[in-house]
């Protein structure tokens, strides 16, 4: 078997595994990366929306809301100096009737305690004159939402982080880990073989498989264990005629998600989703399979906003996979980024329930794992 000592090991070459992995690196360690797909951001760092949130939603002082407050100016940041393809298109957030006004206002004030101030109101005609298509009686107008190519992002994640000295390796699977006085033990399985690693310092930026990676690593604190429970996301495309919109355009919130709202890519393709269908825990990677059964509630959803969705019809998009710390009515979880405290060991790093907005928040997130990972680690 062969054996080798590392310094970094950050599990996981999606969008968030990658910006640490850079940042890391851009800090002086060696880092390797490894990934069980072929290819980075396999799961839901390519199945998402691609939306730069601007940090509305979010309980004051969580870790959603700062880092995503703080994520977005140094997401806009970077894709400019990148040259990663992005707008900052806007969105819009609707209220088709009066019992969802008090709703809209409770968003407006979430946001402003969240530090987001550039919330606008738009009246039932400032709403037409700005997107004819949609109904709505009232309107919050967020200017600083955006939209980013994702996969785009990652390629210069990993460029930056290749650039200081990290290197990817896919098709590498973690099987087994033991924290040691010294750090930790990982065993892979690579390209058909069996290697030990002697690492340092590991992060857990596996996803959906972060709870089973932990799992796997003798040693750990049994704070630093967490289940996670899976709620498919699933997205629906136009039928017919692409519609021209302007903006995202999202409906008043709903338990459990943002509600299937419109989201349209660089290119102008127009996406609507994601649903929350929360999935049975079958010990099994959850599928990203599209439920076309989702399709009539889809349609029903988007009439509310968008009355033309009735003649123009829906056809299977694509789904992604939000990792849940909490069960279905258990409310919505934070961010979890564990360290020696949780995990009872300087080597070992967690990052569990990394869901939406955790693309927006990805150098932000990597911030706290830089102060995170110590010298001796």
């Amino acid at each position: 078997m062969h054996r080798e000592q590392v310094d970094v090991v950050v599990v996981g070459a999606g969008v968030i595994g990658l910006a640490v992995a850079r940042a890391l690196a851009m800090a002086g360690r060696s880092v390797l990366i490894l990934e069980r797909h072929g290819h980075l951001g396999e799961e839901n760092s390519s199945r998402n929306s691609e939306v730069i949130h601007a940090g509305i939603y979010y309980p004051q002082e969580s870790q959603k809301a700062l880092l995503c407050v703080r994520g977005k100016h140094l997401l806009y940041e970077f894709c400019k100096s990148r040259h990663v393809a992005h707008s900052r298109c806007g969105k819009i957030i609707v209220a088709t009737s009066g019992a969802q006004l008090d709703a809209l206002s409770a968003v407006h004030d979430k946001a402003f305690n969240n530090g987001v101030r550039d919330l606008t109101p738009l009246s039932q005609e400032n709403i037409r004159v700005i997107e004819p298509e949609i109904y709505g009686i009232e309107a919050l107008l967020s200017p600083s939402t955006g939209i980013v190519d994702s996969h785009g992002l990652m390629v210069a994640y990993l460029a930056e982080a290749e650039d200081n000295g990290a290197a990817l390796i896919c098709h590498s699977q973690v099987t087994k880990g033991e924290v040691t006085a010294n750090g930790v033990d990982l065993l892979v399985e690579s390209g058909g073989e069996e290697m030990l690693l002697e690492c340092r310092l590991v992060v857990n930026s596996a996803g959906l498989n972060a709870g089973r990676l932990a799992d796997r690593v003798d040693g750990l604190a049994e704070t630093g264990r967490q289940s996670i429970h899976y709620a498919r996301g699933n997205y629906f495309v136009p039928a017919g005629p692409n519609p021209k919109f302007s903006r995202l355009i999202y409906p008043v919130p709903e338990k459990g998600g943002l509600g299937v709202h419109v989201t349209i890519d660089l290119g102008g393709q127009v996406r609507f989703g994601p649903n929350v269908e929360w999935l049975p825990d079958t010990g099994h990677d959850p599928s990203f399979a599209v439920n076309e059964a989702e399709i009539d509630r889809f349609e029903t959803a988007i009439a509310s906003y968008w009355p033309r969705v009735r003649d123009v019809g829906l056809r299977p998009g694509y789904a992604g996979i939000r990792p849940k710390l909490l069960p279905e009515g258990a409310g919505d979880g934070d961010f979890v980024i564990q360290g020696e405290a949780e995990t009872g060991t300087a080597h070992w790093i967690n990052l569990f329930g990394i869901e939406s907005p955790g693309l927006t928040a990805s150098l932000a997130i990597s911030e706290v794992v830089e102060g995170l990972a110590t010298p001796s680690a």
